[in-house]
């Protein structure tokens, strides 16, 4: 193991199966995106061919790939200090970034690109490609006259304006209102899209306007589709995710923070309305995560569950992709030993690609692959529309729903007792394999009437689909 790997919590070594063997890639609809956080365009292509493709995966957030300013140690917020539109960076160059759209749409995943237009490089000197700079001076792109006039840091986060014409962290903020930075950044979005982009995750949106995002995405020729990040997490927010359903979806912040508050300090038995009714946006405006590469380094809101406690991140993951509110994103990691890490590196310095095999290895920690999660991205891709039905709970920590005639979870968060009892699964008599098992030697057999007796163990799951018969 590397030194800087984050070892499993003991016990927690999940059993090796693919659960796409022989299996076809699910042709109905798919909603659930994976982040690769700072992986390589090359190694992204081959990932969408050997994994995401086959496992259902609708789409990939690829971290920024714009040029950036160069800072020492190359922190992962490196990438987030632009200093050109050129397509270039540790990731890859521009043929590789476009040689990585078109294997990845063959293989049927669509690319998403993290859009950092809030803001420029906070620091004077030199980009990857390099493009030299001065703060607010950027050849070719800006000058001083295009950065609102609030140069500090925000002080009052009550005060909209503060929010969304002052600095964040010290960034350069971009006067977004101006026609000029519009047509710039439209101009970089427009050339994502015509390379085959199929959308974007929008960085800081809360600190632009609402307005100005509609009129800089209003510009752009074809269909895409956006989130945007906007920390909207309690009722004195003053800048809310509301605003910003004319552009596309938010994150919901709030979903990550509930699901982790339950899972480790409340019961799963409240979960059985989980969603709106907890005051998050509509489902259809919600992107949903359990963590993300924010908040897993306590730069966001919150001390989510990570992949640190493998066990209970599992289970959650588990309750994300069967639970149909939102569109799920897995956070795909790696091991960091502070809040600044960068990627894996080799000895000429240059990011590496992730070593294949479910825990990939080598300070890469890829939960995509684990086998529970890809599993129930087929769970969800065959329950897409279906309605949650025979909820059950023991109302503490063992739960257990349908989704409609074509899929049926449990979930045992508790430590010690082993369930074994029938279900009313609603699903069609047979006989089924249990998606997260290691194998399909113990079917599980659902009688005439929808019922079938299931056992599961402490801090586990079982997950049963139409798609998934014993064979």
């Amino acid at each position: 193991m590397p030194a800087d790997a984050a070892a499993p919590d003991a016990g927690d070594a999940e059993p090796a199966v693919d659960p796409d063997a022989g299996l076809d890639p699910p042709a109905g609809p798919r909603s659930v995106v994976v982040h690769l956080f700072e992986w390589r365009w090359d190694a992204i292509a081959d990932e969408c061919e050997a994994v995401l493709g086959p496992a259902g995966y609708r789409a990939v957030q690829v971290s920024p790939p714009q040029e950036y300013g160069l800072i020492d140690g190359n922190p992962w917020w490196e990438r987030y200090q632009p200093v050109s539109y050129r397509l270039a960076g540790r990731s890859g160059d521009g043929a590789a970034f476009d040689d990585m759209v078109r294997r990845c749409r063959a293989a049927g995943v669509d690319i998403l690109v993290d859009a950092v237009i809030n803001h420029m490089a906070f620091a004077p000197g030199l980009g990857v490609d390099g493009t030299r700079f001065e703060r607010y001076r950027y050849p070719g792109l800006y000058d001083d006259s295009h950065f609102h006039n609030c140069r500090r840091g925000i002080e009052n986060w009550a005060d909209r304006g503060e929010i969304q014409t002052c600095e964040l962290a010290t960034l350069p903020d971009l006067a977004t209102g101006q026609p000029y930075v519009r047509a710039q950044l439209a101009a970089y979005l427009q050339d994502l899209l015509d390379r085959g982009v199929a959308g974007f995750r929008v960085d800081a949106a809360k600190h632009m306007a609402a307005a100005d995002l509609e009129a800089i995405f209003g510009a752009l020729d074809g269909a895409r589709y956006v989130f945007q990040e906007v920390v909207d997490t309690h009722d004195a927010e003053v800048v809310t995710a509301e605003e910003y359903f004319g552009v596309g979806r938010v994150t919901e912040f709030r979903y990550g923070l509930e699901l982790t508050r339950v899972f480790t300090e409340g019961q799963l038995a409240w979960l059985d309305q989980f969603g709106e009714a907890w005051g998050m946006v509509p489902s259809d405006r919600a992107v949903v995560f359990i963590d993300n590469h924010d908040t897993q380094r306590g730069h966001g809101v919150g001390d989510p569950i990570t992949h640190r406690r493998r066990a209970l991140y599992r289970v959650a993951n588990v309750f994300m992709l069967a639970w149909p509110y939102g569109d799920p994103k897995v956070m795909s990691s790696y091991a960091i030993r502070d809040g600044d890490h960068g990627p894996p590196r080799d000895a000429q310095g240059q990011t590496t690609a992730a070593p294949p095999g479910d825990d990939c290895g080598d300070g890469w920690i890829c939960e995509h692959r684990w086998p529970a999660i890809r599993a129930m991205v087929r769970f969800r891709n065959t329950t897409d529309g279906m309605p949650v039905q025979r909820w059950w709970s023991n109302g503490n920590d063992q739960i257990a729903f349908a989704r409609g005639d074509r899929g049926y979870v449990v979930i045992n968060r508790e430590e010690d007792p082993t369930i074994t009892r029938f279900f009313d699964t609603g699903l069609p008599p047979g006989r089924y394999c249990d998606v997260l098992a290691a194998d399909c030697a113990a079917p599980i057999v659902v009688n005439a009437d929808g019922w079938a007796e299931i056992t599961i163990g402490p801090l586990d799951a079982v997950a049963l689909h139409v798609d998934a018969p014993a064979r």
